[in-house]
């Protein structure tokens, strides 16, 4: 049997820190967790369309602050700043609804803000190119040339080393499931140096799911 690591937190703490920030007594850390866990499910559920990136989550005392990384932020942020507000809303009902199942750990004042940025290059984000993909499956689009379209995109950038791509599931929508992959240059996956960017998403089709896998290989970190 072999044993697997997400290539993110192999690297957690060589090259890559954490997206939740924090620290707690102990006696709070199932509360904050659990606030965490149902604030990164609803956002990403709510934000599908935009390409969520990566969600990061900040706790100073009682100031909340989370910073959404996605690949079309105007969509997030909406006309005169909207659809941002409904989202604060949004986040606002999950807090209430979790110290209510925690009231002697709740706070009785929070600060929450909400920050949207832009992923500057798209194609060198492996969540990103991962939800792209399963969007493209979503659409019943050929998995082998889907594939080798955006392996090629990525491997555009002369920045990129390497990529992988692996979809597992009902293929083009075949009876028996299966596992296929295509991988072109170099993917270093035991290198603490190597840079590998990791994203996953599920492209739900009318005859099951989909999940979708792509590694990003951007080089050696350096330390100097």
């Amino acid at each position: 049997m072999g044993h697997k690591i997400h290539p993110k937190s192999f690297r957690l703490g060589v090259q890559s820190t954490w997206t939740s920030k924090w620290l707690t007594p102990k006696k709070k850390f199932p509360y904050l967790l659990e606030e965490d866990w149902n604030i990164r499910e609803y956002l990403t559920t709510r934000l599908k369309h935009t390409e969520v990136d990566s969600i990061s989550i900040e706790r100073s005392g009682s100031n909340l602050k989370i910073t959404i990384r996605v690949s079309k932020p105007g969509l997030v942020i909406g006309k005169g700043g909207k659809d941002i507000e409904l989202l604060k809303k949004g986040i606002e009902k999950i807090l209430v609804a979790i110290s209510k199942k925690y009231p002697k750990l709740a706070p009785t004042k929070r600060t929450l803000s909400l920050n949207v940025e832009e992923v500057p290059k798209q194609d060198t984000s492996a969540t990103v190119m991962a939800q792209e993909l399963a969007g493209q499956i979503e659409r019943r689009n050929p998995f082998r040339r889907t594939m080798k379209r955006y392996l090629d995109l990525i491997l555009q950038n002369p920045k990129i080393s390497g990529a992988k791509i692996r979809m597992s599931g009902r293929l083009d929508g075949n009876e028996i499931s299966r596992a296929e992959w295509l991988a072109k240059g170099k993917i270093p996956l035991q290198t603490l140096r190597a840079l590998i960017d990791y994203g996953e998403a599920t492209a739900h089709c009318t005859y099951g799911a989909v999940g979708i896998k792509v590694w990003i290989y951007k080089g050696e970190f350096s330390t100097e």
